[in-house]
């Protein structure tokens, strides 16, 4: 019965490493996929470099995700095409569904003051602009790149931005 504990305490351990050892592997994914840089690594995900955006960060916490934000009301190409290649490095998503999803997805949330979502193969892309992607994240354009494995995380931009459950992934 002593061992029971023991044995617990030392799987709870060993699997630390691994959740380490497979964020790890994704944001090489991203990097690779993306062409982004490496700007620092703390738990549970990551930050990067990108030319094409102000920031760029993954989330490792299940379902994984990626913020790519902008100062820019109107981004260049080169954004969304940023969006597109996280989608295909976060859900295998093709870069041009979903480099078309989230221009769309932006101009929609433009127009209609609101933030908007789609799903384009594994993931669902939420973009949002104007005043209320500053308030969420300091910027004037936000795209948020997430794994769809079927529910939102709790606490999730869904729920932040006040999307209406219908829209809610899942």
């Amino acid at each position: 019965m002593r061992a029971a504990p023991l044995l617990l305490a030392l799987a709870c351990l060993a699997a630390r490493p691994a959740r380490a050892d497979s964020c790890d592997a994704l944001a090489a994914r991203v990097i690779r996929v993306t062409g982004a840089s490496l700007a620092g690594r703390a738990e549970p995900g990551a930050v990067f470099r990108a030319a094409d955006a102000d920031r760029m960060s993954l989330d490792c916490r299940a379902p994984a995700r990626i913020v790519i934000g902008s100062g820019e009301r109107r981004p260049p190409v080169g954004w969304f095409t940023l969006v597109g290649l996280a989608a295909e490095a976060l859900g295998n998503a093709r870069l041009r569904d979903a480099q078309a999803a989230a221009l769309n997805l932006h101009q929609d949330s433009l127009l209609a003051e609101v933030p908007m979502q789609a799903r384009v193969g594994g993931v669902i892309l939420r973009c949002d602009t104007g005043p209320r992607a500053v308030g969420l994240a300091g910027f004037v354009s936000l795209c948020v790149v997430e794994r769809r494995d079927g529910r939102p995380r709790k606490g999730s931009l869904v729920r932040k931005a006040a999307l209406p459950r219908a829209l809610a992934p899942g």
